[in-house]
């Protein structure tokens, strides 16, 4: 029987791979996809994010790093999401119910960390998936809803507390200011023009706070393409970056096809 898994993204700029990559992981292996964002409109993409030429400052200052995030045909690819109809009816957040899923899958960006890693309706469904045994995955800035769903039953700690997980490495942070200008942006569908002063929050110091000193946070800023970093510790999926985006997709197909 074909896996159900319930996409989230956010309408504040999704980073173009980190939703296309295992948009397109999950629709390969047959799995039935539901897309879910807090507006209920189309997850369009920072402009930044669908640019072959954009050049990632932060990895620019790493010797040996390869500062062009962004390899043309997922551009190209992400345009094609998001001028068919793939992605142009998401639901609302709010009127998801995790009984109707395997998994949940939330996917990263700048605007993720404004609108679906905080949002109510989303750690709503994380923390029901976390008690009807399910598995959760997030990719980059997602992780950040993780942090922020408290179990109380656990005197209101995370629920990856001393859990082993991924996210997005401090050095990768950025510095300067950040518009977060989206393309394909529309009237009804404008995004948000707030301007970033480097980044919202350090997301790898307090996922190290979360998971306390019987976890593992990890934020990798040596991982590549060719060495993502994905960690798997069930319930929970996490991924480091964009360049992580295709393995993560791969790792939730490879665990949701064992189950």
């Amino acid at each position: 029987m074909s896996k159900k898994v319930l996409v989230c993204a956010t309408n504040f700029g999704v980073w173009a791979e980190e939703l296309q990559g295992p948009w397109d992981e999950f629709k390969k292996a047959g799995f039935k996809v539901t897309l879910a964002t807090p507006q209920g409109k189309k997850p369009l993409p920072l402009k930044i994010s669908v640019d072959p030429d954009f050049v990632d400052p932060m990895l620019a200052k790493i010797p040996g790093a390869n500062p062009k995030v962004n390899p043309k045909f997922v551009c190209d690819r992400t345009k094609e999401l998001v001028m068919g109809d793939e992605w142009a009816r998401p639901i609302k957040l709010a009127d998801a119910k995790m009984a109707d899923y395997d998994a949940i899958v939330g996917t990263g960006g700048l605007g993720a960390m404004m609108d679906l890693a905080p949002n109510k309706y989303f750690r709503r469904l994380i923390y029901e998936a976390y008690y009807t045994d399910k598995l959760i995955a997030t990719l980059c800035y997602a992780t950040a809803a993780l942090i922020w769903t408290r179990d109380p039953k656990d005197a209101y700690n995370s629920i990856i507390k001393g859990r082993r997980v991924a996210c997005h490495p401090r050095a990768w942070d950025f510095e300067d200011d950040v518009t977060l200008e989206l393309w394909g942006a529309t009237e009804d569908n404008k995004g948000t023009d707030a301007v970033y002063a480097g980044f919202l929050y350090p997301l790898e110091d307090i996922a190290r706070d979360a998971v306390g000193p019987g976890g593992l946070c990890i934020g990798d800023p040596d991982a590549t393409r060719d060495k993502p970093r994905v960690e798997f510790d069930w319930p929970f999926i996490t991924g480091n970056s964009v360049e992580s985006s295709i393995a993560f997709g791969k790792k939730v197909v490879d665990v949701l096809t064992m189950r």
